[in-house]
């Protein structure tokens, strides 16, 4: 395994500026995530880990050695494509092996080790299928086998799980993860799938436009997001304009003024503190709001369901607040909708650690 460190690296196309100064460091063994909107410059970043752009200006390691300049084929990197990249004239063995020859890695040795990657991926029995003669998920287990082969340092992948179907992703997800920690390797994975994020990965990076806005392991990220754009971003929330007040006799809280009442709000790790008097937004997450006939919460907000979707596990409502503002509300579990929508007067309750104070 290699740790990847990344110091002021910069990358443009034209006037478009890619890459704004990223500074950077994973983990050896680390299963780290780039993600966030399309033209964010995450897949620009994991092609400059890659090899195949060279930056403008900065540098990149892989440990101590100094990797900025050095072509893609001598980084002992393995790329994992949206696509799969697969040779349709190939059978699958010669896929899986396609990167060895290149290498000119003896015969015997090239048997050995396609046949040892394809029972990696549980594909043994498949070796001498042609391409078209496989499932998309399948397909994506050889391009997995074919990246793992060549025993590369750092596995980069680049949004891999894109063209399954919601089933297949649940499952490559798990079957990503578990190889990865089995055989202790280093891997950069870029997606804009925020369930993938949080269920695989062990750290992660938020970007936005050219830079990284946030990093942090999933619960700290979805917890103690910094602003606005990565709380929104990563899952769904209500933002809610405030005005700060004065710190909280609660440690790490203040008192916020907001159109629906006056409560603590948390102030999230490593965000600056705002003054008395400062306009701030106030984030509270769906979940956690629970819908209620009787007003018994630091935070009781009084409205009517507007809108109602049931989605098995889980039934979204629209609140319409007295004060004119939409909340969202979400029930797990949900045993009837119809309960919450013939209701007059209804509450949104939280306890006051749910509410988070953000930054522009």
């Amino acid at each position: 395994m290699v740790s990847v460190h990344i110091r002021n690296l910069a990358k443009r196309f034209g006037d478009t500026i890619a890459l704004n100064q990223i500074d950077l460091d994973i983990k050896g063994g680390e299963l780290f995530f780039l993600l966030g909107p399309s033209g964010c410059g995450k897949t620009t970043l994991l092609r400059h880990i890659a090899g195949f752009y060279t930056p403008d200006a900065g540098t990149m390691k892989f440990g101590d050695r100094d990797v900025t300049h050095l072509a893609a084929h001598k980084r002992n990197t393995a790329m994992m494509f949206q696509s799969y990249a697969l040779w349709p004239h190939m059978s699958v063995f010669q896929n899986v092996a396609f990167g060895l020859e290149e290498r000119k890695v003896p015969v015997p040795e090239i048997r050995d080790r396609v046949n040892d990657s394809l029972a990696i991926v549980q594909m043994s029995t498949y070796g001498e299928r042609k391409i078209n003669e496989l499932s998309g998920g399948q397909q994506q287990r050889v391009a997995l086998a074919r990246a793992l082969v060549v025993r590369p340092q750092c596995l980069l992948l680049d949004e891999p799980l894109s063209n399954l179907d919601t089933k297949l992703r649940l499952e490559m997800r798990a079957e990503i993860r578990r190889i990865c920690k089995e055989f202790g390797l280093t891997a950069v994975y870029v997606t804009h799938d925020q369930k993938e994020a949080l269920s695989m990965g062990d750290r992660m990076a938020v970007m936005s436009r050219g830079e990284i806005a946030q990093v942090g392991t999933p619960e700290e990220i979805y917890r103690d997001p910094h602003s606005r754009l990565v709380a929104d971003f990563i899952g769904e929330t209500n933002f809610i304009d405030a005005e700060a007040e004065k710190p909280s006799s609660r440690p790490g809280h203040w008192m916020v003024i907001t159109k629906l009442g006056r409560f603590h709000a948390r102030l999230p790790a490593g965000v600056t503190p705002p003054r008395g008097g400062d306009r701030v937004t106030v984030s509270i997450r769906p979940e956690c709001l629970v819908l209620s006939d009787r007003r018994n919460a630091d935070i009781a907000i009084q409205g009517h369901i507007q809108e109602a979707v049931y989605l098995g596990d889980i039934a979204q409502y629209t609140l319409r607040t007295s004060s004119g503002l939409h909340l969202r509300v979400s029930e797990q579990n949900p045993h009837s909708l119809t309960h919450w929508l013939k209701q007059g007067s209804v509450y949104a309750l939280a306890e006051s650690l749910d509410a988070v104070i953000l930054r522009e």
